[in-house]
């Protein structure tokens, strides 16, 4: 059983999932696919080819679908597609794709998104991410798994972020963090690595003791870049987050990687 509250709009064409709620002053368009026990609040939009998964929360003045902010854009039929169990809190934005991405803005499954966050046209975002309040991402930009974004954090088009890293509060940041780091300021730059998040989620003390080595090692002054990339991948090729790291680092991209702060960060 769906329940709508008689102030609620459903276009015609929409699809919803067993247990909906749509509560007081919503509206939903007629492309919107909302899954399985999905909530919206009140006061919530979503809008074109958008599709929520099962158990997702959305909250008042949210608005999920819209077209991007992006002045090449021509209506084309893009997507935005949410997994399960996200919470998206109040004026929190959301956009779908451009022909200039992949016509398609992808967010994972158990993610956080406090008030007023943004995702931008053809973002991926994966699983457990934080957006702290008012954090915002330009287009393009990929997020990886149990990455943090603190608040009126904000992430420059196409710049990619490593699972389980940290961007602190009030920083801008324009280069690629890798994965386990921590980045903080405007212009952000690489402050160490996040030992917190490492100790919360339960990262043993041998795997964090090489991954600090192996920062110290990729962040020397001797030698470039490529050369330490090959030094690590020998000495810890058996260590799979050091190797997150490498890995990351070796991928084409569109930015450079965030260079830890004057006095070598970690």
């Amino acid at each position: 059983m769906t329940d709508i509250h008689p102030t609620a709009i459903v276009e015609a064409g929409a699809e919803l999932g067993e247990g909906v709620s749509i509560g007081p002053y919503c509206i939903v368009g007629e492309n919107v696919v909302l899954g399985d026990n999905v909530r919206l609040i009140s006061h919530a939009v979503v809008a074109g080819r958008t599709t929520v998964g099962p158990r997702t929360s959305i909250y008042p003045f949210a608005s999920i679908g819209q077209p991007p902010q992006d002045t090449k854009y021509r209506g084309e039929p893009s997507r935005l597609e949410i997994g399960a169990d996200n919470v998206i809190r109040e004026h929190v934005t959301m956009s779908p794709g451009t022909p200039h991405g992949r016509m398609l803005t992808r967010v994972g499954n158990h993610c956080l998104f406090m008030i007023a966050t943004h995702v931008a046209h053809d973002c991926t975002i994966g699983d457990h991410v934080v957006m702290a309040n008012n954090a915002t991402l330009g287009g393009h930009v990929a997020i990886d798994d149990w990455a943090i974004l603190g608040g009126l954090a904000a992430v420059h088009q196409f710049v990619r972020i490593g699972r389980h890293a940290i961007v602190g509060g009030m920083s801008g940041i324009e280069h690629d963090l890798i994965p386990y780091g921590s980045a903080s300021g405007d212009r952000a730059r690489l402050t160490g690595l996040n030992l917190i998040g490492l100790k919360r989620r339960g990262f043993n003390r041998d795997i964090v003791h090489d991954l600090r080595r192996a920062f110290r090692l990729l962040f020397a002054q001797e030698g470039t870049m490529s050369e330490r990339l090959a030094d690590v991948a020998e000495l810890f090729r058996d260590n799979e987050p050091v190797m997150d790291i490498v890995d990351f680092m070796r991928i084409d991209r569109e930015r450079s990687i965030c260079q830890p702060r004057d006095d070598g960060g970690e």
